[in-house]
Order: C-alpha cells, then sequence, then structure tokens
C-alpha cells in the first residue's frame, strides 16, 4: 500500500504538473525521482562495498523467511518458487529447516513434518505426473551425501550469489534499463520547469514594458 501511494502520488505529480505547466508538481516530481535514483545509487555501492554484511543481513532474512513458512501462504509459495528455480534448500543448507517449528528435528516436536522438509526441495522428476508432496519427510535425519539422492541439499544463498556473479552483464543492464527511464524523467521535467520560468519571465518582461496607449 505504502509503495502504491508512493507511485500514484509520483506519477499524479509528474503528470498533472505537465498538463497543467505547475512548477511546484514539477519540482516535487523531480525532486522525488532524484531521491529514488540516488537511494538506489547509495544502496548498490553499500551492497558492493559491504558485500559480507549484506550477506549477513541477507542469511538474517532468509532464517526469518524460513521460520514463519507455514504462516503466510504468499511467503511459502515465494520460498517454493526460489527453490525449485535454483535447485536449492533452505538458506545455508537444507539442515536451516529444522528452524521452523514443524520441521524441526527434536523429540519433542509433535508435528507430522518433524526432520522434514518442504517438496520444493525434493530432486523432482519431469516423467512424475503426481508431484510427491511428501518426498522430503525424514531427510533431516539422513546425512549429507545420502540425502543429496533425494533432495537439494545445497543452500539458496550460495546459489543466488553465484547466479548473480555469472549474470553480472544481465543484472547491470536490467539496472541500467531501470535508471535510464528515471534520469529522463528528472531531465525532461527540468527542461519543462526552465521553459515555464522561461515563458514567465518573459510575459513579465512585456507587461513592465507595454507602452501606455494613452500616452
Amino acid at each position: 500500500m505504502i509503495l502504491g501511494i508512493l507511485m500514484f502520488f509520483i506519477t499524479f505529480s509528474g503528470c498533472v504538473g505537465s498538463l497543467r505547466e505547475n512548477i511546484c508538481l514539477l519540482q516535487t516530481f523531480c525532486i522525488v525521482l532524484t531521491i529514488i535514483f540516488l537511494l538506489q545509487l547509495v544502496a548498490g555501492v553499500l551492497g558492493f562495498v559491504f558485500s559480507d554484511k549484506a550477506r549477513g543481513k541477507v542469511t538474517n532474512m532468509v532464517d526469518s523467511a524460513i521460520k514463519h513458512y507455514r504462516d503466510d501462504l504468499d511467503l511459502q509459495n515465494l520460498i517454493d518458487y526460489g527453490q525449485k528455480q535454483f535447485n536449492c534448500c533452505g538458506g545455508i543448507s537444507y539442515m536451516d529447516w529444522s528452524q521452523n517449528m514443524y520441521f524441526n528435528c527434536s523429540e519433542e516436536n509433535p508435528s507430522k513434518e518433524r526432520c522434514a522438509v518442504p517438496f520444493s526441495c525434493c530432486l523432482l522428476s519431469t516423467e512424475e505426473a503426481v508431484i510427491n508432496t511428501m518426498c522430503g519427510h525424514g531427510m533431516q535425519k539422513l546425512e549429507y551425501l545420502k540425502a543429496s539422492a533425494f533432495i537439494n541439499t545445497n543452500g539458496c544463498i550460495d546459489k543466488v550469489v553465484n547466479w548473480i556473479h555469472s549474470n553480472l552483464f544481465l543484472l547491470g543492464g536490467i539496472a541500467l534499463g531501470l535508471a535510464i527511464p528515471q534520469l529522463v524523467g528528472i531531465l525532461l521535467s527540468q527542461i519543462l520547469i526552465n521553459q515555464i520560468q522561461d515563458q514567465i519571465r518573459l510575459q513579465n518582461y512585456n507587461q513592465q514594458h507595454r507602452s501606455d496607449p494613452w500616452s
């Protein structure tokens, strides 16, 4: 909702400001776009410089998502999609799923999913017509090599980092593609502001130097 309101405010300022030639709205549009662009630039630089700390933050976020896997259906679908796309399981390894109260491998856990991992961790065959959602049960009890015969044992964080390293040019192109419209919007809004200000100055000049018809 916050993002939607912000987007509406920005587009409203730019659209109405250009249609009505309102300098205040155009300046608001230009300033907000500039702030967003600078924040994106700073975030990118800080993420690159402090990559280790950023990795730690991402690890904490993934751990928190694992803990709340069963609490939010949208989050659950997002995690399942990521694990299937990157052929991974958990944050660092498949054992991270023991952080979830349903998958926890302690003897005190009464859940039927004790020591299990989500089905999205499983090595699914394309020949299977029906997905076996129970395929991850008991995987945390197995050793790494034995479990790797049934599920993806590598964590998603390393998989994503390796994917980013191998697709730097693609990600750079996407970042540039997102930055160009912002820069164009900032440039065009500033040009329009200057044109409106020139017209105002010209009108004021003409009014001041208009000859008196009764003289």
